[in-house]
């Protein structure tokens, strides 16, 4: 657990730069009924599937194609959205980009340019008034604001119906031609999410309930699990872990996490080196996104590759056992 509960008072904030806040009723009511959808929905097709597994077992093609788009779809959000979008520790490509954008959308996390949005806005005020999903700015004491800062860090700041602005916080993506258009295209990328996994299970079995159980393990199961590893790394990875490298915020690292959501877990590093493009910083942290942008690099589709020296490295280590002694 943090040594540090961050504690600050909610009560009439002040305005934050770039953030809007619906006036019509309607608007926040759909963005509540939204947010259950997305976190419900995928709920129910893991108790299908635990019905489904009770009675008859996953099938060798339910399993290859869960984890074929659980790595497709994570990657798409830790390689893409993350580190090539919203902190550009490497370059490529247009064809490259628009593949990794359209990889993050069919992870149903939100549309790349608002995705990017809202996590440069969450380093800009990270464990601070301002960001979007700490789990420490909750005002309450004790176990019950752990507890309800640990949910909103996961789940409940997507209930919120305020804004971040995507003129100010992703500038750059709207004047991207092809990321603009993955972006308007989110909303038939989230069909093809689940149709995709169903029309190869269908075609693979040859049956309509191949294709079913497909779009129920490769679709629904598949977003249950990558979501809440994803927002396990706003919770979790702001709580419980290490920090090796000196930071102005929370951000630990916990190879939990870290082996679930392809190296993203290093958290700490990241934070205390956000535009490096490998999170792993040691020769023993397993960071799959940097394996994924090296072998990108190594055949010529990823360039620029961004990476903290070994100065900048010792310098911030020296720092945390100063800090320690």
């Amino acid at each position: 657990m943090s040594d540090t509960t961050i504690v600050r008072p909610v009560a009439d904030p002040p305005a934050i730069r770039g953030v809007t806040y619906p006036e019509d009723p309607r608007a926040e009511r759909v963005q509540k009924i939204t947010m259950l959808v997305v976190t419900i929905l995928p709920l129910v097709g893991v108790v299908t599937a635990m019905i489904q597994l009770w009675g008859w077992g996953i099938t060798p093609v339910d399993l290859s194609i869960f984890v074929g788009f659980y790595v497709l779809t994570g990657l798409g959000i830790t390689v893409g959205y993350h580190r090539l979008f919203t902190h550009k520790s490497f370059n490529a490509p247009t064809p490259v980009r628009v593949f990794w954008a359209v990889a993050g959308s069919l992870a149903v996390q939100g549309s790349v340019i608002d995705w990017v949005a809202t996590h440069r806005r969450h380093h800009a005020f990270s464990d601070e008034f301002g960001d979007p999903h700490s789990p420490h700015l909750d005002a309450a004491d004790g176990i019950k604001g752990v507890f309800r800062g640990l949910y909103h860090a996961h789940l409940g700041w997507m209930f919120n119906t305020e804004t971040t602005s995507r003129e100010t916080w992703a500038p750059d993506l709207l004047q991207e031609d092809a990321i603009v258009r993955i972006d308007r295209a989110f909303p038939k990328l989230i069909i093809a999410t689940f149709v995709l996994p169903a029309v190869i299970g269908g075609l693979v079995t040859m049956s309509f309930w191949g294709a079913v159980s497909a779009a129920i393990w490769g679709g629904l199961v598949r977003m249950f699990l990558l979501h809440h590893v994803t927002w396990a790394i706003n919770s979790i990875c702001h709580f419980y872990g290490t920090r090796p490298f000196e930071s102005r915020d929370e951000a630990r690292n916990n190879p939990i996490m870290a082996l679930l959501a392809f190296g993203e877990g290093w958290h700490n590093a990241h934070h205390a080196f956000p535009a490096s493009a490998r999170h792993g910083l040691r020769w023993w942290e397993f960071d799959a996104s940097w394996i994924t942008i090296r072998a990108m690099q190594l055949v010529g589709l990823a360039r620029d590759i961004k990476l903290p020296s070994p100065r900048q490295l010792e310098r911030k280590t020296r720092r945390v056992r100063r800090a320690a002694a």
